[in-house]
């Protein structure tokens, strides 16, 4: 796995921009529960302690993965944050059906970031086993959601040029 040698949680506020005045959209899927609710804690612990002020971060929910993109661009076209994190688990099972909501989720996401000036993240877990996505979700190899955090403050400071 690619961040096995790596802590998700891991990073260094000094040098991240401003975020006191940032607006920062969390849109969460429903599906893995107990994986999306802790990459959303890593998430909004990361904002507010570099800065995002709790009133300007905003979550909406999402019955799963694939209604990901559906919410971000909602939540893009209604709010107008600065940035948007999407936050999903899908975990792989024994038919195709992981590869279409892995496939389909990340292509939206990207649609996205092409389609608006609002950045998008992708912090969708596509794992192959629910171990796998309780290590990256707080466990052995941290918090996505503190990275996606981080890459949502550099990516809406770096929209805002």
């Amino acid at each position: 796995m690619a961040t096995a040698g790596k802590n998700l949680s891991e990073y260094d506020k000094s040098g991240l921009p401003q975020a006191n005045i940032m607006r920062i959209g969390l849109v969460v899927s429903e599906w893995n529960n107990q994986i999306t609710e802790n990459l959303y804690k890593g998430a909004y612990k990361t904002l507010v302690d570099c800065g995002v002020a709790e009133e300007n971060i905003i979550r909406w929910d999402v019955p799963g993965s694939f209604e990901l993109t559906y919410g971000c661009k909602k939540m893009i076209e209604v709010l107008d944050p600065d940035a948007v994190i999407a936050i999903g688990s899908v975990i792989r099972g024994e038919t195709k059906h992981f590869d279409f909501v892995a496939g389909a989720t990340a292509e939206g996401i990207k649609d996205l970031n092409i389609k608006y000036n609002t950045p998008t993240i992708f912090c969708v877990l596509t794992d192959d086993t629910l171990q796998q996505a309780i290590d990256r979700s707080g466990g052995a190899h941290g918090n996505k959601g503190a990275e996606a955090a981080v890459a949502a403050i550099k990516m809406a400071s770096l929209s805002q040029k």
